[in-house]
């Protein structure tokens, strides 16, 4: 009979702390990079890139992507069967636990992709929902994914780009947002969001911390708005050149 290993030694070397995301990028003995997060009573790995659990479903590199190859041979018309239906939701769950990985681990960027990948993949299900029920099961946690995406693209930019940068990543954050309220037709929920109140307190941060008024999109909005189209065109003239310089 095989030995059994236990994981005593791993988690008395790694506490859990309830409350926190305690996560970490390592090498293991093949050399492949691999994110672990301590959970209670345990350790979840994950796979950096694809599918976290490092599945290919019918070979592709997410179930999404399975899916999506699904559609093509089906038909637009396709329905999600309720083994599908499951699944979808597995793989939610994954690129739900790598994200909050990659945001406590300041991997933005990385945040950004997967955040990108589960509302791409909300689209899917959204057109190919087998009932209402199941759509809006998952569209009410669309404000809180857009908040991980917006959070982190904004502090990617801040990075990479500068302050301003960051205020126009956290603007169309909110937008989208907005949108989403609007298209539910709950747009009063939209100024009452705590997710929609701390993106507006980070804007704030960033306007005092780094001096900024309004940005030269927001000035560029305003022109527009205003009819102001000789102003709006010398806005969008160095909106172009500082995105020039930036390649």
């Amino acid at each position: 009979m095989a030995k059994r290993r236990h994981i005593d030694t791993i988690l008395r070397d790694w506490e859990y702390e309830p409350g926190e995301v305690a996560a970490r990028l390592i090498r293991g003995g093949d050399g492949r990079e691999v994110l672990q997060m301590r959970i209670d009573m345990g350790i979840l790995q994950l796979e950096v890139a694809g599918r976290p659990d490092g599945a290919k479903p019918g070979g592709a590199e997410t179930y999404f992507d399975y899916l999506l190859a699904l559609v093509v041979h089906d038909g637009k018309d396709f329905v999600l069967s309720e083994d599908q239906c499951a699944e979808c939701d597995r793989e939610f769950v994954q690129f739900y636990q790598r994200r909050i990985c990659w945001l406590a681990l300041r991997e933005f960027r990385r945040a950004v992709r997967d955040a990108d990948h589960s509302l791409a993949f909300m689209d899917f299900v959204r057109q190919h929902s087998p009932n209402e029920e199941w759509t809006m099961s998952h569209e009410q946690y669309r404000p809180f994914i857009l908040f991980h995406r917006t959070q982190a693209a904004a502090l990617a930019d801040l990075e990479d780009n500068g302050p301003e940068a960051a205020i126009e990543q956290i603007n169309q954050g909110l937008n989208r947002i907005q949108e989403f309220y609007v298209e539910v037709e709950a747009e009063d929920r939209y100024e009452d969001d705590e997710l929609v109140e701390r993106l507006g307190q980070l804007r704030q941060s960033l306007r005092d911390h780094y001096h900024i008024g309004r940005t030269l999109q927001e000035r560029l909005d305003e022109a527009v708005a205003a009819e102001q189209y000789e102003l709006a065109a010398k806005l969008r003239d160095e909106i172009a050149r500082r995105s020039a310089g930036k390649m």
